[in-house]
């Protein structure tokens, strides 16, 4: 037997900015806030995982120890790197060095990378 990735839960002071800030990077639709007003994000295609952004009450203090990596499409790093810094994201330094991937944070600090390769 096995098991099937279909959730990441991100932990957030401010679901609703963090859940739209993620929704414009990535396209995905967000869904109503559940009862305990977490939200959700679905990918266009309906596939699998989804990403639930899940209201506590504590900041984040400490670097990542899992993060998103995410890849242009249709466009090259650097454009991406405009988009995703007009939409919010800032650029950090975690000690990573010269490396072909560019480390950023979302609104609420988590690390995300924007590779450079471009996908379909």
């Amino acid at each position: 037997m096995a098991v099937r990735f279909t959730e990441l839960v991100v932990d957030a002071n401010d679901v609703e900015a963090l859940a739209s800030f993620w929704s414009a990077v990535l396209g995905w639709e967000q869904r109503p806030p559940d009862d305990e007003g977490d939200i959700e994000l679905v990918a266009p295609d309906g596939s699998l995982p989804t990403i639930l952004f899940a209201r506590v009450p504590e900041p984040k203090t400490v670097k990542d120890r899992l993060h998103i990596d995410v890849s242009p499409t249709g466009s090259d790093q650097a454009t991406e790197l405009r988009r995703l810094l007009d939409l919010g994201a800032r650029q950090v330094d975690i000690g990573q060095g010269d490396v072909s991937w560019i480390v950023l944070a979302d609104p609420e600090g988590n690390e995300f990378c924007l590779l450079r390769t471009p996908v379909a």
